[in-house]
């Protein structure tokens, strides 16, 4: 079988580990004898927004041809389309440019975001008379399908299949219109070789960060909104008011990054930055406890990361995270009084690691 992979999930620049969950199903390709090509698709910066980069100190967001031994070829497009169809038509023509369509078996587009791979999957799929799959990550679903909901519908129904991370994803998706006939609920998995149970003081030793009679809570994420970033520096006070000696550990960048830092002056924060895998992996075996209160998630795999290695995590009860998370007494319920249950919870099960 041949497949022609289409992504703007894909690792950048200035991020590698983006798209983790797209680069680790590709080595699976490589490990089942499936042949593909993998296409990353990202826009070209102009002199203006090289210029901004410049004066903020920012890496170029472009995508890479390479991580591991997952190849991408990368399609930069050198300025945003005026129109949504001109953006599906320049992108479907530039992979026609490059590869011979007509030899593919199938196509699979890995989501349905600013630049929707699922679109150009359904336009070449309809123009070589080839069958086409989409996987919904989360925020394709959540964020842009309100906005294109009738084209989105339309894709998804004339899908030979639609993949969703999660059964919440899948839900959110019927709740627009879609029917689901042709759905499956195939969640994110994680790596065993690299996610494992390490001897916490050992690790925080290897680390650097080690404290005696310290408890350890993290959050490993994007610092955005949607992650409920920028409350943190709330949560994280909360926890220290209930139990001084705790430091608290952030492994992951985003635009809310200097804010909430700022915002947390006094505690005792660890900021780790982006880190591979491997060291992600050592921070979450660090932590006593690890926090997810994102506003929404597909398929958090986070969770099953943070589990792997033997860490609890205490989760929002939105998206995809009660389902990973699988025990309703680490999950809070949204609501009006939503930080205040969440620390409660966290400080429960730190109490009882004491």
């Amino acid at each position: 079988m041949k497949v022609l992979v289409v992504t703007n999930l894909a690792p950048i620049r200035n991020n590698p580990v983006a798209g983790t969950f797209v680069v680790k199903r590709l080595e699976q390709y490589t490990k089942s004898g499936v042949d593909y090509s993998a296409v990353s698709i990202g826009f070209e910066d102009t002199w203006v927004t090289k210029l901004a980069r410049k004066i903020l100190r920012k890496s170029l967001g472009t995508p890479l041809n390479q991580m591991g031994r997952v190849k991408f070829t990368p399609i930069l497009l050198r300025m945003r389309p005026v129109s949504y169809k001109r953006l599906i038509r320049e992108c479907s023509q530039r992979i026609e440019s490059l590869f011979e369509v007509s030899e593919f078996d199938i196509i699979h587009a890995h989501g349905m975001y600013s630049i929707p791979a699922g679109e150009i999957a359904y336009l070449l799929a309809k123009k070589y008379g080839k069958p086409f799959v989409v996987t919904l990550h989360g925020s394709d679903v959540n964020l842009f399908m309100p906005k294109r909901k009738e084209r989105y519908i339309e894709v998804l129904e004339n899908a030979a299949r639609c993949i969703f991370v999660s059964r919440a994803l899948l839900e959110k998706a019927k709740s627009f219109g879609y029917s689901g006939q042709n759905a499956t609920v195939i969640p994110n998995g994680y790596d065993p070789d690299v996610f494992k149970p390490m001897d916490k003081n050992t690790v925080r030793k290897e680390l650097g960060i080690y404290k005696e009679d310290t408890q350890y809570v993290g959050f490993v994420g994007n610092l955005i909104p949607i992650k409920r970033a920028d409350k943190l520096p709330e949560i994280f006070r909360k926890i220290a008011k209930e139990l001084p000696n705790t430091r608290f550990l952030i492994v992951g960048n985003g635009v809310l990054r200097d804010k909430i830092l700022k915002e947390m002056e006094g505690l005792d924060v660890i900021f780790a930055g982006r880190v591979p895998q491997v060291e992600v992996a050592k921070y979450m075996n660090a932590m006593n406890v690890m926090v997810l209160p994102s506003r929404n998630e597909g398929w958090p795999c986070v969770v099953l990361e943070a589990q792997a290695c033997g860490t609890c995590v205490v989760g929002s009860s939105n998206g995809g995270i009660p389902e990973a998370i699988g025990f309703p007494e680490y999950v809070v319920e949204e609501g009006d009084n939503f930080e205040e249950m969440f620390v409660k919870r966290a400080v429960e099960v730190l109490r009882v690691s004491i």
